[in-house]
């Protein structure tokens, strides 16, 4: 016998969980007497829907299962516990040599071992230990894997943290900025969901928006601050803010997917944006949604040098520029939004 009690550690019985599934209560008490001579302690269920029902209440490491059994036979069963456990470890027992389910069921049902059954349960026990060898490489691996994931959480944390004082430091030298940032964030992903993104590209639409305008961080105060008119040259020190801003995250890796956005949310549908004049769909889907809403808090935002535009403005205006400055299928699920679900537009600046 390969594992015996004697040389297995006491506190080894408790570390793999083993249900046994078979309609024969005979092979169940003796599989139960030889695993426990083993070291193993073992559950031994003999309804396989009964087994079905424990396997998604409890957790098991490793399952021996019988083939051919009523009502339901082992690759049923199989079958049912993949819809919810993907990694439970299975070895599928038969007491007929010639009735076996096809190797392409095996793979599909990701069974890993295959054994006819046997009085001495020799052949058994090698898959077993072999089994105990494979958990234990998982559970190395998830652990490393935890690991890996909680130290990137806290890298992306800190880094998250680090921008997100740029950002409040551009609102300080930039009152205008201030709840802008946020504004565009939100409206960003209205549309998204108006869309049907899904929810990881909401999210980079959410984080585009609050760091779009980032490179502003470059700009110099006088112009961030003056309260008329900008003349073509400071205009021209503000069209730099999207290369500033895609210049400092480009480090960053977790920043990666926003960076099109900060990059290109002042680029125009007819390629007469900047910084690179992109035209029609070579801009980035975000950053032609960036742009929509941008530009729509600018004008529902009050300057020193106007007011707020009325809502019967901003629409007529995003009619005009549908196909020249805004991506018009874009522009009209805007303008859906705006005449219909205005509500969540107030929602959004009542907050902000």
């Amino acid at each position: 016998m390969r594992i015996g009690a004697q040389n297995l550690a006491e506190n080894e019985a408790d570390k793999y969980k083993i249900i046994a599934v078979d309609d024969e209560e005979g092979i169940i008490d003796s599989l139960t007497v030889f695993l426990e001579r083993s070291g193993y302690k073992l559950v031994g269920v003999s309804d396989p829907v009964k087994a079905i029902e424990i396997v998604k209440k409890e957790h098991f490491d490793l399952m021996l299962l019988d083939f051919i059994m009523t009502p339901l036979h082992g690759d049923q069963v199989v079958e049912q516990i993949r819809k919810f456990d993907k990694e439970l470890y299975i070895l599928l027992l038969t007491g007929h040599k010639d009735i076996a389910p096809p190797l392409e069921t095996i793979k599909r049902l990701d069974i890993q071992g295959y054994c006819e059954k046997s009085d001495k349960f020799d052949q058994l026990l090698l898959l077993i230990e072999s089994a105990v060898k494979s958990i234990d490489q998982m559970r190395e691996i998830k652990r490393i894997n935890n690991e890996l994931s909680e130290t990137n959480q806290k890298l992306e944390k800190a880094y998250m943290e680090s921008i997100e004082t740029l950002r409040y430091t551009v609102e300080a030298k930039d009152p205008y900025t201030k709840g802008h940032s946020d504004r565009v964030a939100q409206y960003s992903v209205l549309i998204g969901k108006k869309m049907g993104l899904s929810e990881e590209d909401q999210k980079t639409l959410l984080i585009g928006g609050l760091f779009h305008d980032i490179g502003k961080i470059g700009v110099p105060d006088t112009i961030l601050r003056k309260p008329d008119r900008l003349t073509d040259e400071e205009y021209s020190e503000i069209k730099n803010h999207p290369s500033i801003g895609a210049h400092i995250l480009a480090p960053a890796t977790i920043f990666q997917d926003i960076i099109p956005i900060v990059k290109h949310h002042h680029e125009k549908y007819d390629g007469k944006g900047y910084p690179s004049q992109l035209k029609g769909e070579d801009i980035p889907l975000f950053a032609r949604i960036a742009a929509i809403a941008d530009t729509f808090d600018a004008m529902t935002s009050k300057r020193t040098y106007r007011d707020e535009l009325s809502l019967e403005t901003v629409i007529a205006e995003i009619e005009r520029c549908k196909g020249t400055q805004f991506d018009p299928k874009i522009a009209d699920v805007f303008l859906d939004i705006l005449k219909n679900d205005y509500h969540e537009i107030e929602e959004i600046r009542e907050k902000y």
